[in-house]
């Protein structure tokens, strides 16, 4: 492992923006963590803790934070993009002046982009021409990884240099990154995941048991498998760390965001009043939505999410929809 130090940004201060920045600056890398709150960067600085979003978590010294992109970005190596995923386009078209040429950025919001059903790597090639780019995916909660328990994640890019840089940068005793060229396919598992832990949350709301879970999980993995191959994707990476792995710590663990969401929906609660008290980004709730278009664009037949559409788009009661999924014709099992 390099002991170089990497001047980082890093663009996001929820919660896992700020496990990220914490953790690079446990690895002695300097760190500007961003905001786009002026009153929420500076209660960082004077707290030396994210008291909203990741609390009990001491901010080290070289970890500094700001709400100004200048400040975020001014000479940096490297920078770390974790803003919410519906809002990535907008955040680095204002940003993107104050970054020096060829800085490399790498994404660690999963999510597919409304409307243009983009994935982020896409999004930041189309806004940051000429700049390396990658993807962070794996199973990863934010909170485990601030308390330096075990992780393991994986890094996509096409530029080598900027993914072994990245690989050495994060990786610690209690973080190891694996490499990957297939962007494709991490990005669309650490992005599907999300709606099928919506699924597994409204079957555990609802009170049903491990069987069900089960069996979300692995016809969820199925029709993930079948839109990445589709979008040109390795399907051994769907058996790896940003699929089955991501898959099942984001449908079991209490930690889940998009979990929580779904156990909420199958206890008959509206989704406005969930996700006002969450006050924090569910990203499977808009990436359902480009799911569902993205699976229709490109002919896979996606029945688990077109049904957490339905629960969340159009109200479809949780209870019909497993029935709805139970209904469907009979078949042999196929991924």
């Amino acid at each position: 492992m390099s002991d170089q130090l990497v001047k980082t940004a890093v663009l996001g201060a929820g919660s896992w923006g700020t496990a990220l920045a914490k953790h690079l600056a446990d690895r002695g890398h300097p760190v500007r963590l961003w905001s786009r709150r002026p009153e929420h960067a500076q209660e960082l600085e004077q707290s030396r803790e994210n008291k909203q979003y990741l609390p009990g978590f001491h901010f080290p010294a070289n970890l500094k934070a700001t709400s100004h992109f200048a400040e975020a970005l001014e000479d940096v190596d490297f920078v770390l993009s974790v803003v919410p995923s519906q809002t990535t386009r907008q955040v680095w078209q204002e940003a993107k002046v104050h970054l020096q040429a060829g800085v490399p950025v790498l994404c660690a919001s999963k999510g597919i982009e409304n409307d243009s059903l983009d994935l982020m790597v896409t999004v930041l090639k189309q806004v940051l021409p000429g700049h390396p780019v990658g993807f962070i995916g794996g199973p990863s909660f934010a909170k485990e990884v601030a308390a330096h328990q075990p992780t393991a994640i994986v890094i996509a890019s096409d530029d080598d240099q900027m993914a072994h840089t990245a690989q050495h940068a994060i990786s610690a005793d209690w973080m190891r990154a694996y490499l990957s060229h297939d962007v494709v396919g991490v990005e669309v598992g650490g992005s599907l995941k999300n709606v099928i832990a919506i699924a597994c949350g409204c079957a555990d709301g609802l009170g049903f048991g491990a069987n069900t879970r089960a069996a979300i999980i692995t016809r969820g993995l199925a029709e993930i498998t079948r839109c990445a191959v589709k979008l040109g994707a390795d399907p051994l990476t769907l058996a790896g760390l940003a699929g089955v792995g991501d898959l099942v710590l984001t449908c079991t663990g209490d930690m889940s965001r998009n979990r929580r969401v779904g156990i909420a929906l199958g206890q008959g609660r509206k989704l406005d009043d969930i996700l006002k008290e969450m006050g924090q980004v569910a990203e499977g709730v808009k990436t359902t939505l480009s799911a569902k278009q993205l699976g229709e664009k490109v002919g896979v037949e996606m029945p688990i999410t077109e049904e957490v559409y339905r629960i969340l788009y159009e109200n479809k009661p949780a209870k019909e929809t497993v029935l709805s999924l139970m209904r469907r014709s009979l078949k042999k099992e196929a991924p």
